[in-house]
């Protein structure tokens, strides 16, 4: 087993441009996102009370995921440009098993629900 810690690749919202970067294990791809200087807000500091770390799943991906709770089915009901592995970054916990995640950043977020 390798002691190299995992890694996850960030795509722009348009593809043309990745990054690769270290994911500690235990840590939440919103918070390693932001560490990384990613473009996203991670407003409400990863307690699901907002979108702003939204992110898209690479298909390939989605399955190996424990699946999103209703809670955050809730808030990915507000975000700009859904899509079917849609999912809070603040709610994907780095594992191992994750070693090579690649998710992509959506164009737009939107802090507040709305009425």
């Amino acid at each position: 087993m390798s002691s190299s810690p995992p890694h996850i690749t960030f795509l722009s919202p348009n593809g043309g441009e990745r990054w690769e970067v270290e994911a500690p294990i235990g840590i939440s791809l919103m918070e390693i996102a932001i560490a990384n200087n990613m473009d996203m807000e991670g407003a409400c500091e990863g307690n699901m009370a907002c979108a702003t770390c939204h992110v898209i799943v690479d298909p390939d991906w989605s399955g190996k995921l424990t699946p999103a709770e209703e809670e955050e089915e809730d808030m990915l009901d507000l975000v700009f440009g859904l899509r079917r592995t849609s999912r809070l970054g603040c709610q994907i916990i780095m594992a191992a098993e994750l070693d090579g995640l690649t998710v992509r950043l959506p164009g737009d977020s939107r802090n507040l629900p709305s009425d």
